[in-house]
């Protein structure tokens, strides 16, 4: 099998796995379940309190049940904003990382060339770990702040424990962070440039024992007698010409 081959079916299986993280983790806005508690009566009648990030409700046997939004905004915590913004972060980036990852991958050959097609799912792959962080982030907060007032015997006011969409928001953000660490890998690999292959090479050497052996020096000589270039030889003539006639002696006879 091809690599090429392997590739387009590990990038289908992340698309696959981050798209039902998504849909997990949309699924859990409109859920009432994040937390709920029961309060048992007197009567046979028991009372079901559960609520999320937009409102409260409560239920009971008889089947009856009511929620309500919360009432002003401006007076809710920050920790309930936060919450909020970040699921909603994760959402709409993987909404984006799903049209990105389509444009790019192997299969579906809308983009241009390979390159180009495995940065787009790149791009992809990134906006799916920031989705599956928005939501793990939400999720373990919405969490925390739970279980530490179930757990503190200070805290007056009514407790409650886990919903199940807390559970189907982790499972959720789970798969977001492995499909994206995956479509990140292996897209990554082939869009990216690697920094190995800017750094100039040495070329290689192709000296062999016979090319060694002719330009090796022989043992006996000591000193290597640089011969000047042919340009230099009429200089050279002209100067110990001159050196030759400068060098004639006179005597007191000659001038007679």
């Amino acid at each position: 099998m091809k690599y090429r081959t392997v590739v387009m079916y590990m990038e289908i299986g992340s698309f696959v796995s981050c798209l039902c993280g998504w849909i997990l983790v949309c699924s859990t806005l409109p859920t009432e379940y994040w937390t709920f508690s029961e309060v048992g009566s007197i009567v046979l009648t028991t009372s079901n309190y559960y609520s999320n990030l937009w409102r409260d409700c409560i239920s009971d046997t008889t089947g009856v049940s009511d929620c309500k939004d919360y009432p002003s905004m401006l007076a809710l915590p920050a920790f309930l904003h936060a919450c909020r913004a970040l699921a909603v972060c994760a959402v709409i980036t993987g909404f984006f990382g799903g049209v990105l990852t389509l444009v790019g991958m192997k299969c579906t050959k809308i983009g241009g060339s390979e390159v180009a097609n495995a940065r787009v799912t790149f791009a992809g792959g990134l906006t799916y770990l920031v989705s599956g962080f928005c939501g793990m982030i939400t999720y373990s907060w919405w969490s925390n702040r739970v279980i530490s007032e179930f757990l503190d015997p200070n805290f007056r006011a009514q407790k409650f424990e886990l919903g199940a969409a807390v559970f189907i928001g982790w499972g959720g953000s789970v798969l977001l962070l492995s499909g994206g660490a995956v479509l990140t890998y292996f897209s990554g690999k082939e869009g990216l440039p690697s920094t190995s292959s800017k750094t100039p090479r040495r070329p290689g050497t192709y000296a062999t024992a016979r090319t060694r052996r002719t330009y090796m020096l022989p043992a006996s000589s000591s000193r290597v007698t640089l011969v000047p270039p042919l340009f230099y030889e009429g200089r050279k003539s002209r100067a110990t010409g001159g050196t030759r006639k400068s060098s004639r002696t006179f005597n007191r006879d000659s001038f007679v």
